[in-house]
C-alpha cells in the first residue's frame, strides 16, 4: 500500500504518539531513542522529535504516496481519522490525495498519482 517517504515530525507526548501511530494509523513502533520515535508501515518509516511546542507541530507536515489509496482512505475513514476539509479527491495538480491529522497536529497528505506511476 506505501510505497515512500520518511518525514521528520514533531511529538508533544511520547506515549500518545505511540499509542497514536500503532492503534490508530497502523505503524509499527520500531524505537525510542531519548524522545526520538521511530515508526514504519510498508517499507515507510515516520521519525518524531520531542517538541514542546504545539504551533511547531501545527506547522509540519508531508505527503506520503501510496497505492490503493481507496483502501487506505477507507481504513482511516472507519477510524475518523480524515480531516474535514481533507476528503479523497483529485487535486487540480493531479494527485488524488486525502488528509489526516495526527495526535500531534501533523498534517498527512496520503496521495497517488492516477495514471502516472512514473511520476511518483
Amino acid at each position: 500500500m506505501f510505497k515512500r517517504s520518511t518525514p521528520v515530525l514533531a511529538s508533544l507526548n511520547e506515549a500518545e504518539t505511540i499509542a497514536f501511530y500503532t492503534e490508530k494509523l497502523g505503524f509499527t513502533f520500531c524505537i525510542n531513542n531519548n524522545g526520538y520515535l521511530i515508526f514504519e508501515r510498508d517499507g515507510i518509516n515516520v521519525h518524531l522529535f520531542a517538541c514542546t511546542d504545539r504551533e511547531t507541530c501545527r506547522n509540519m507536515g508531508c505527503y506520503i504516496y501510496v497505492t490503493d489509496i481507496e483502501h487506505l482512505y477507507e481504513e482511516y475513514k472507519r477510524l475518523d481519522l480524515i480531516h474535514p476539509n481533507g476528503v479523497l479527491k483529485m487535486m487540480p495538480w493531479g494527485l488524488r490525495q486525502f488528509a489526516v491529522v495526527d495526535n500531534n497536529g501533523n498534517i498527512f497528505y496520503f496521495a497517488d498519482y492516477r495514471g502516472s506511476e512514473e511520476a511518483a
